[in-house]
């Protein structure tokens, strides 16, 4: 047995979450539901602009990673903070969810902060990001454990951090490392900005690498330049041996060996989408990992996505082991 089920790597930052109006996005300029990366000198501007807020810890791929060891999996992350107030914060609470978490920090005289993600939370429940990177930008393949990737049965790959200019070599070190112990290899395209900036790589990936891959309709469109949805599917399915598309209030759909399943959303009053995404796939993955079919192991995202965007922040605040029990899916192996 490997000492990890999962481990993660992606961008380690701590969240800001604060409530507006639809009208305070056009004052400040902020573009509706997507991320925007923004400098240091507008991430100290838009803290200024906003109201009351919470600062949790944060990162896509630590959400996936957090929901992951919150059910109770062998979990590792790897992303970058420094030696400064957010990253205690960001360390202590991914390790209080019981994941490991070992990566060197930068230290407390480098230029670059850790970094935060600016979350404007509008009353449909709809989060706008506007991510300053800082550290977590200068990810290198030397923070890449190789232990810890050849520990791994499935190792977690964040699109986002494809933004960092030697991110790239981190993940080729890591899925080399990874595949040559007998681990597989996931990957979120995280945006569809995300992947418009790095679709060629992204498909390099996808087609020589990637075992599983998450993405929603959006990202799933602009990886294959289409508005077929059913065609887009259909050509990742022959590309990844399984896929897990989520699409919003219409569930998700998985594909897998041949066979297409569309899996229904769990009902639910949104009041912050943050991280659903990133707990669907923790679900999955943790599903995945424990014998269930890929059908089931979506369900169980969905399970996990519902409670999330029931609150305000991207961590689980329910028991989703519970509310797994609850659905009555058990495993297959």
């Amino acid at each position: 047995m490997k000492k990890f089920q999962v481990v993660g790597i992606g961008n380690a930052m701590v969240d800001v979450l604060a409530r507006a109006e639809d009208s305070f996005l056009t004052d400040a300029g902020i573009g509706k539901g997507i991320m925007q990366l923004i400098d240091m000198d507008r991430a100290v501007e838009l803290y200024g602009m906003i109201g009351p807020a919470r600062e949790v810890s944060g990162g896509s791929a630590a959400n996936t990673i957090a929901g992951i060891a919150h059910l109770g999996g062998r979990t590792a992350y790897v992303g970058k903070v420094k030696d400064d107030q957010l990253g205690a914060i960001f360390a202590h609470d991914l390790r209080a969810q019981g994941a490991v978490y070992e990566t060197t920090l930068a230290p407390k005289d480098a230029v670059d902060e850790t970094g935060r993600c600016l979350v404007i939370v509008t009353p449909d429940g709809e989060r706008s990001m506007n991510t300053y990177l800082g550290v977590t930008e200068f990810l290198t393949s030397d923070d890449i454990d190789e232990t810890q990737m050849a520990e791994a049965e499935w190792i977690y790959l964040e699109g986002y951090r494809f933004d960092g200019p030697e991110s790239h070599a981190a993940f080729a070190k890591a899925i080399s490392v990874c595949k040559a112990a007998g681990g597989r290899v996931s990957l979120t395209l995280s945006d569809p900005f995300c992947v418009s900036r790095h679709r060629d790589a992204f498909r390099a990936m996808i087609q020589a690498d990637v075992d599983l891959l998450f993405c929603n309709r959006a990202e799933m469109l602009s990886m294959y330049e289409t508005d077929d949805f059913d065609a887009a599917l259909a050509q990742a399915a022959v590309e990844v041996a399984v896929v897990a598309c989520t699409d919003s209030g219409n569930g998700a759909f998985v594909l897998s060996e041949g066979q297409t399943w569309h899996v229904p959303a769990i009902p639910t009053d949104i009041v912050d989408a943050t991280g659903a995404g990133d707990l669907f796939a923790g679900a999955f993955l943790w599903a995945l990992t424990h014998g269930y079919i890929p059908k089931d192991c979506a369900h169980i995202g969905n399970i996990a996505a519902a409670e999330v965007i029931s609150h305000i922040g991207a961590r689980p605040e329910a028991d989703l082991k519970v509310l797994i029990a609850q659905a009555g899916l058990k495993p297959a192996t």
